[in-house]
Formats: C-alpha cells, structure tokens, sequence
C-alpha cells in the first residue's frame, strides 16, 4: 500500500547531503575519527595529576558557599578599583578613536585610501589578542595598570572600529542620499543622515565592550597588567580559594548590573 502511495504521490523529499558521493563521505568521516583518535593519542595525560586536582577544584566549588571578603578587603577592593577605573578610561578613549576610524573604515562614505590605511589598523589590532599585546606592553612599561590601559584602549578599537564600519556599509542608503540631495556639507551628511542611523548600535556596541574590558581587565592581571587579577591570581597561588570565589563574586556582580545598564540605554537610544 505504501508503495502504491509513493508512486502515486511522489517519494518524501529529503535533504540532499552536503557530499553527495557516498565512497567521499563516508571516507571524510573516517577520516576524521582516525584523526581524532590520532590526537587523542598524542595527549599526554597524567591521571595521578587529574586525581590529585579533582580535590582542589572540589574545595574550589566549595569555596562559593563561603566566600571570604574580609581577610584581605584592602587589597580586593584596591584591585577592583584599579580594574574599574582602567576599564571605564580605556573604552572611553578607544571609544573615541575607534568613530573615526570606523568612519574611514567604511567603504560607502570614504575615499579608498583613507579606507585602505584604517581597515589596516582595524586588522591589525584584530589580529593581536589582547593577552599578548599585554604580555609586550608589560615588557615595555613595566607591570601596573599602564599597560593594561594601553591593552584594552588597542582591543576596543579593533573591535568597535569594524562593527561600525560594518554597520554603517549596510545603513539606509535614501535617507544618507536624501540630506546629501539638499546640498549639506560632508560633516552635515554624517550628522543628519548616518549618525542617527547607527547611533543606537553604537551605544550598544559600546556598553558592551565595556563589559568585555572589564572582564578582560582580570584576565590582564595575570600577567602583570594591572586590575583585579594580579590579586586573584595571588590568591589562587596560596590556595585561598575563599578569596578567589570572593573577587570571582564581585566580578559577576559587577558584569550583570553592566549587562542591566546596558539594556536600559539601549532602550532610551532607541
């Protein structure tokens, strides 16, 4: 009987595979388990080592109901300003520099060598992750929070710069050609007619890499850049995981009222 059917109405269509030939795609997928297996084999895995670690990362977990804020308050608190204050000034200046960097990096509104050199600097400074760029500054200036500025104002720009050139490439193009159609200035055009285009995504995009830098600012610690982490990673080295799940508290707490923040300017921009 369901035979009869398909003849009569058709077989149920199905997705085609994305390898058609079958001897290819079953050879890829065993190809990718040997490699897989390959790898695997190439790990070298203490297990003793595992073991022995799964009692501190137990007493880690642990340490959440009982966190310490007390026994070293001083220095928390001095490194969580330093994190707040190194972060709020470098979005401000990366913030700054990235709007007219990604003005120029936008192909619809500018001439093609300004395009050329600032989407060079919009590559270079997404080719460099922020750790490594830390790791040079510290070499550079010296450990402190100079250098973790310095990091996170280079990582904004890269980030901002092209989010905003992308978006505005993909604007309204009759509302930009209609104030340029009335005989404004450039400075006019950018102003009525692309500005209030990406200004809300702009706030967005800018709340939201003061989040990023400010979870950024802890990892930077760690090497010496400055901010909260050079206390946490203190603490994670004299085993006082009271302390680490204390700042790690403080830091949750902190990016969720960011993330709260955010939400009621995009609201009021928009």
């Amino acid at each position: 009987m369901s035979t009869e059917l398909e003849t009569i109405l058709g077989r149920k269509w199905r997705r085609p595979p994305f390898v058609e030939n079958p001897v290819l795609r079953w050879g890829l997928i065993a190809g990718f388990v040997v490699y897989l297996i390959a790898a695997y084999m190439t790990i070298e895995i203490n297990w003793s080592r595992v073991y022995e670690g799964l009692d501190r990362g137990a007493a880690f977990v642990l340490a959440f109901t009982s966190p310490d804020f007390v026994s070293r308050a001083s220095d928390i608190w001095a490194g969580l300003l330093e994190s707040i204050i190194m972060t709020v000034a470098a979005s401000v200046v990366g913030i700054l520099i990235s709007i007219p960097i990604g003005l120029g990096a936008a192909r619809n509104i500018a001439p093609l060598p300004v395009y050329l050199v600032c989407r060079g600097i919009v590559a270079v400074s997404r080719a460099l992750q922020e750790i490594i760029v830390a790791i040079l500054l510290v070499a550079i200036f010296g450990f402190g929070p100079l250098a973790g500025f310095l990091t996170l104002s280079f990582a904004t720009i890269g980030f901002l710069s092209k989010l905003l050139a992308e978006d505005i490439e993909s604007m309204d193009r009759v509302q930009a050609e209609a104030i340029r159609a009335s005989g404004a200035r450039w400075t006019q055009w950018i102003n009525y007619g692309v500005q209030p285009q990406v200004m809300p995504r702009l706030v967005g995009l800018s709340i939201y890499r003061l989040d990023i830098n400010f979870r950024e600012s802890a990892i930077l610690g760690l090497v010496g850049a400055g901010g909260i982490g050079a206390t946490l990673n203190t603490a994670f080295d004299r085993y006082e995981y009271d302390t680490a799940a204390a700042i790690l508290i403080l830091i949750i707490v902190i990016v969720m009222a960011l993330e709260y923040i955010s939400g009621i300017v995009r609201a009021r921009v928009q």
